[in-house]
């Protein structure tokens, strides 16, 4: 019961954050609902396509679904209201949602005895698949993949599951808090991977 309350939560999360997307983009009421569920349920989608998994069994989920379509009218209909609450919530319900969906995809691919790095991909694509899809759809650069640390605490997720370290309800738990905490100490500290760029110069040499 626990974990399905948190993935309810993150399903909100995930939902509402695609639906402000589309909203800053302009979208009418058709594409907020889209990209609202697209971000929910995207990255799912491509991990049940990966591992195997029939894509139908995401239509199984209609609890989830209504939560999704429920949290996509509320921004809709009361924008000013949900954004004042979701800039002091929303990165933490994002975090919850982050952990639980990574260790739950994990667990997808280690129970159907897939390899680790099955099992690791598919803790990334169920933990920020839906936000990569969001963003490409809404034309911008994938938030996770260049200004923030996030796939990589569903990385760890996926690894801990992978080598048996986390199997226990206990430990799943305690994996969830940890890569949660992580994720909330990086947006609040901060955090950032690595990164190269290339300039102008770079760029001549390398066409030539």
């Amino acid at each position: 019961m626990t974990w399905e309350v948190l993935s309810i939560i993150g399903t909100a999360a995930f939902a509402i954050s695609g639906a402000i997307v589309a909203m800053e983009e302009e979208y009418d009421i058709l594409g907020v609902y889209i990209l609202g569920i697209v971000t929910a349920f995207g990255g799912g989608a491509i991990r049940n396509l990966l591992i195997g998994v029939p894509v139908s069994a995401l239509w199984e989920q209609g609890l989830y679904f209504q939560v999704a379509l429920f949290s996509i009218t509320l921004v809709f209909i009361f924008p000013r209201m949900l954004m004042k609450h979701w800039n002091r919530w929303g990165n933490f319900t994002d975090a919850i949602g982050l952990s639980a969906f990574a260790i739950q995809g994990a667990l997808y691919a280690a129970e159907m005895q897939h390899p680790l790095s099955a099992v690791i991909v598919a803790a990334v694509l169920t933990g920020s698949g839906g936000g990569i899809v969001r963003d490409l759809l809404a034309r911008r650069k994938p938030l996770v993949l260049r200004a923030e640390i996030y796939a990589a605490w569903a990385i760890i997720g996926g690894l801990f599951i992978g080598v048996g370290w986390a199997a226990s309800p206990l430990e799943l738990y305690t994996l969830f808090a940890v890569i949660t905490l992580l994720r909330i100490l990086s947006y609040t500290f901060n955090w950032r991977l690595p990164a190269r760029r290339i300039n102008e110069e770079q760029k001549t040499d390398l066409e030539q």
